[in-house]
């Protein structure tokens, strides 16, 4: 139920988090909130855990975080376990949700108290859309964060696409094992031969499904990108994403950023947006074909989904590089924005808008992008922000209001 008494008719059709509770999870040893429809603060000075509530609410639906790699700062220094317990309200449907996140191991969740299952099982039963400054790296980082950042909505819209990153993920780092055995050796030998063969079948069979679902999902994000950034700004620049790919030329440089000034890509990404995953699949055994000899000379895998790249334009500019502080802001809060939107769009029915958090977006932003931004999010039907001060919050987004302490939640 949402804090305050009972559910309205109108709830019932909403999607939302009514409770969640935290054990062992970052600087929590146990936090319970009541959450609600609506918009509700996390207030508190920076330090005392905000965004660690923010980053488990994410962490529910995507089985990741936003700040690290890997699971072990998650659990709290000196525990072996975390647990983020919490109440789904989707439609007329209440679930209970609780995951299990083991350092080292399997994480594992249960539904409803049920037996533990994979956590993966619970993937879609809560979606959510999160932006903090990290997301800054969208726009301004290596073209790893945009690989991450399209993969990660893939899989949201997606889920069984997670099978096929990990695929692609796993066969990658055969081939590559492959590749610098046969530098060690001097030579490609005949067993080394017939072993890539093999790889290169299995890489672009997971490739080749894998950048076709990325270009999907890029295709349904581009229109709401320009809207959503033409919401935040004055609209005198587009704000569009171009595919590079690596099989038909794009490439990524030493350094881990974009060759060349970015033209190319758009090419690239127009000629691959009405191709087949068949034909992909062409295309990518001619790529490996072609750097056949660059790869043994490096003992690495030079093409592929993993080598490309989404390049960000402001009108006729790439924006990394070009854009200005508040115009990167903008940006990115525009790529989070149109998930968003694409979520609302590909399910219109009751229950499937996602939760928004706003993770310490609105002290970087000036006073006339904060109030686009709350304009912007308006229909959103669960809202949580994180802040410091709570006058950077617009008074339209000024909902409930908890305060946060080290360790403490409190209204």
């Amino acid at each position: 139920m949402p804090y305050g008494g009972q559910a309205s008719r109108q709830s019932y059709r909403q999607l939302y988090v009514s409770h969640i509770s935290l054990t062992n999870f970052r600087s929590y040893r146990q936090v319970d909130l009541e959450l609600g429809t609506g918009t509700t603060v996390l207030a508190g000075p920076n330090g005392v855990g905000k965004t660690n509530i923010a980053e488990a609410l994410g962490y529910l639906a995507s089985l990741s975080s936003h700040r690290v790699s890997n699971d072990a700062p998650l659990i709290h220094f000196g525990a072996d376990q975390a647990l983020v317990r919490a109440r789904i309200h989707r439609a007329q449907q209440a679930v209970g949700l609780e995951l299990e996140i083991t350092a080292g191991k399997t994480n594992r969740a249960r539904i409803n108290r049920a037996n533990p299952v994979r956590a993966r099982e619970i993937t879609g039963i809560v979606r959510t859309v999160l932006f903090a400054p990290e997301d800054l790296a969208l726009v301004k980082g290596d073209p790893s964060e945009r690989r991450r950042y399209i993969d990660e909505t893939l899989v949201a819209f997606q889920p069984h696409q997670a099978a096929t990153k990990s695929d692609y993920d796993r066969v990658l780092k055969q081939r590559n094992a492959l590749l610098k055995s046969a530098r060690s050796a001097g030579r490609l030998s005949t067993s080394h031969e017939a072993t890539l063969s093999v790889w290169d079948q299995h890489l672009a069979a997971a490739g080749s499904k894998l950048l076709r679902g990325r270009l999907d999902i890029l295709d349904a994000l581009q229109g709401h990108l320009s809207d959503a950034y033409a919401g935040l700004t004055d609209g005198s620049k587009a704000a569009v994403a171009t595919y590079s790919s690596s099989i038909a030329g794009g490439s990524e440089a030493e350094d881990g950023t974009l060759k060349g000034n970015g033209a190319a890509s758009a090419l690239d990404g127009r000629a691959l947006v009405d191709m087949d995953e068949g034909e992909l699949h062409a295309m990518f055994l001619g790529a490996l074909e072609a750097q056949r000899n660059r790869e043994l000379d490096r003992g690495l895998t030079l093409v592929g989904p993993h080598r490309d790249d989404l390049v960000l334009w402001l009108g006729t500019a790439p924006a990394k590089g070009y854009a200005s502080h508040g115009e990167t802001w903008s940006l990115a809060l525009s790529l989070r924005l149109a998930v968003y939107r694409a979520f609302c769009q590909d399910d219109p029915r009751p229950g499937a808008k996602p939760i928004l958090i706003l993770d310490d977006v609105f002290a970087e932003l000036d006073v006339s992008r904060r109030r686009k931004l709350a304009h912007v999010v308006a229909d959103a039907e669960q809202v949580i922000v994180t802040a410091a001060v709570v006058d950077d919050v617009p008074e339209e987004l000024q909902g409930r209001i908890l305060t946060v302490g080290p360790g403490t939640v409190s209204a």
